[in-house]
């Protein structure tokens, strides 16, 4: 069964994400828009709306104006704790800078209080 975070996580972590990271999801989503069936390059914002026990969820907004969700799983698989959706989502952004020729900067300690 999926574990699914309390509001409080969820709001932490998502307004973390959105408020100080607005360009790493920008690259996530582009370096993983092919398993969900969307060109990269189509990409021309990205924002974190959403996340579980299994996955991290963001919604592309491509050039046409249109959007597409990207969920992704989490590199070492199902997670249950909070603590835990940090060194995903930093996973996430290691591979994407990886798949993407980018080098990734170093990571600060603290995600969404």
């Amino acid at each position: 069964m999926t574990h699914l975070f309390d509001e409080a996580a969820l709001t932490g972590v998502l307004g973390h994400m959105n408020g100080d990271h607005a360009g790493d999801n920008l690259l996530i989503s582009r370096a993983f828009a092919a398993d969900a069936g969307v060109a990269d390059a189509e990409i021309s914002a990205a924002t974190m709306t959403g996340f579980d026990g299994d996955q991290g969820v963001w919604q592309a907004t491509l050039d046409d104006g249109t959007t597409a969700e990207i969920a992704v799983p989490w590199p070492t698989g199902p997670i249950t704790e909070r603590r835990e959706v940090r060194r995903e989502i930093v996973a996430l952004y290691d591979e994407a800078c990886r798949r993407l020729g980018i080098e990734p900067r170093p990571h600060a300690e603290e995600m969404g209080g």
